[in-house]
């Protein structure tokens, strides 16, 4: 939670699965906004004390019983409230009026006719013109609260925007958290900035300044252990981590043979030479490829390194110990926003599960630490500012994504050293590929995956019976949602030329064209 001076907008949850979207859009105006399942919103309102609320889409119906509420109170407490989707039709029907199932869905791309001026279409849309809007409701409002009035409608939405300006509460049927709705951003900005009045002054500088104070104080004098993966969320948390502590915190980087090439030199180049961190490198190939021998279901992959992360971060928590007799009482990780919400349904909230992540989900009580995790609000390209905000190279902050599993989720079926060996030089000429190209920072994350799939193929004049490759490139700003890059054939066709010529064991090579949703970025 950031410091209480910031003024802050509270998001409810009611289960969309975009409702993350909702929180971005509002950071990005430099707001603090916090998302809390519909279930812990009565507490976290009274808490928090927003200058706002917004209430989030939802999967349920409200013409069934006991779906999902807001807290009255948020309704009586005369702070400005905004409902998308879901979120308009429950505000609706508490506030008195009807919402009926049975109706023409909408779902995709619909046009809204504005309809009446309001402060939530200030500077962004305008009487009598219509707008492109992204809709997916099988409900709708058929008969409106006293006090609100109709703003905007669709063909199938006659209740597409709703404002009560008395009270300033405004609905949306629509979703404008989402890139499908062109104006949205402006919308949710009208709302936060001119509605809500929050002033815009939440920074990564000032998140930077409460963070070191929080992690003082959660740590006081006691030692502290990073575990760091190669990514750029460990190695910030690290950084800011250490700026709090100082020598209090001992960084542990595991080589557990599921890096890309080079990796490891890399990480304790950065660590050691140009930030002074103390760092135990930890070779631990052969522990962790002796367990996950065998091993081909994903969540198991995942769970097992989790498991043996913990064991090692152990064993170096032990040793520390006995240097001065003083325990390790904390373990530091960098876990991010988008980690937490697909590995759990959000907070208790009732959103579903996705996958889990190795660095989720709490400690082992044998391990009697407690967790610093400093980077658990933001989001991944907020967590690149805060890099860049630390004084951190541009060329560490600004690298691709790469999972706390590694390669191993890049390795769909049994994992072996041979496999890895290949995936790993495959990786390298792909990335080598993009960067030539001038497209690394054009994409958030490009990698390649080794398919347990081997096909015939033809060199020189022998037969081959080598893996598949798959090359996969997103574009995003936070992870949550993904479009595939749009490479030219002339790229595909160079980068799979060099993989076959130059990476013995592979024979084939495919690009992945899949968005998120419906698929993940990782293949596992």
């Amino acid at each position: 939670m950031t410091d209480a001076t910031h003024d802050k907008i509270l998001i409810v949850d009611f289960g969309s699965q975009v409702t993350q979207l909702i929180a971005r859009r509002v950071r990005e105006e430099r707001v603090y906004s916090e998302v809390v399942p519909y279930t812990r919103a009565a507490e976290a309102f009274r808490t928090l004390k927003p200058k706002g609320v917004i209430l989030s889409g939802g999967p349920a119906s409200v013409t069934e019983d006991f779906s999902p509420r807001a807290p009255e109170e948020i309704f009586e407490a005369e702070v400005p409230v905004l409902g998308i989707c879901y979120g308009e039709q429950t505000m609706v029907a508490q506030l008195g009026g009807e919402v009926e199932s049975g109706h023409h869905r909408e779902f995709g791309r619909a046009e809204v006719d504005v309809k009446a001026e309001s402060p939530l279409f200030e500077e962004v849309w305008r009487v009598d013109e219509s707008y492109p809007v992204w809709m997916s409701h099988g409900d709708r409002v058929t008969r409106l609260p006293d006090g609100f009035k109709v703003v905007a409608t669709s063909e199938n939405a006659p209740f597409a925007a709703i404002a009560d300006e008395a009270r300033r509460f405004y609905g949306v049927q629509f979703h404008p958290e989402v890139v499908h709705t062109p104006h949205g951003a402006g919308l949710l900005r009208n709302f936060v900035r001119r509605i809500a009045g929050c002033a815009g002054d939440w920074t990564m500088a000032t998140f930077r300044q409460e963070a070191i104070a929080r992690i003082r104080e959660q740590v006081g004098t006691g030692k502290v252990l990073c575990g760091l993966s190669g990514g750029v969320d460990s190695a910030v948390a690290a950084v800011l981590i250490h700026e709090a502590i100082g020598d209090q915190l001992t960084c542990v980087f595991v080589d557990h043979g599921l890096l890309r090439l080079g990796e490891a030199e890399r990480v304790v180049q950065l660590f050691r030479d140009a930030y002074n961190i103390p760092l135990v490198h930890v070779e631990a190939q052969d522990l962790f490829l002796k367990e996950l021998s065998g091993v081909t279901d994903p969540e198991a992959k995942r769970k097992t390194i989790g498991r043996l992360f913990i064991d090692v971060f152990e064993a170096e928590a032990r040793k520390l110990a006995a240097q001065d007799g003083k325990p390790v009482e904390f373990l530091a990780q960098g876990t991010l926003y988008p980690d937490v919400i697909e590995s759990v349904s959000l907070t208790g909230g009732p959103s579903v599960t996705i996958k889990s992540h190795h660095n989720v989900g709490g400690l082992p009580e044998r391990m009697n630490m407690k967790l610093v995790e400093p980077l658990r609000d933001l989001f991944k390209d907020e967590v690149r500012k805060l890099g860049r905000e630390l004084g951190m190279p541009e060329i560490f902050v600004g690298r691709h994504p790469f999972p706390g599993p590694g390669l191993a989720i890049r390795c769909p079926g049994e994992i072996t050293a041979e496999k890895l060996d290949i995936l790993r030089h495959a990786d390298a000429v792909y990335l080598e590929e993009i960067r030539r190209a001038g497209l690394y920072d054009d994409i958030w994350q490009a990698f390649a995956v080794l398919l347990p799939v081997r096909t015939v193929g033809v060199m020189g004049d022998g037969r081959t019976y080598d893996y598949v490759l798959a090359l996969r490139a997103v574009t995003s700003v936070d992870g949550m949602t993904a479009d595939f890059y749009p490479f030219d054939m002339g790229f595909l066709g160079r980068v799979a030329t060099r993989i076959i010529n130059e990476v013995k064991g592979i024979n084939r090579v495919t690009y992945d064209v899949t968005s998120k949703p419906p698929g993940t970025i990782e293949w596992e």
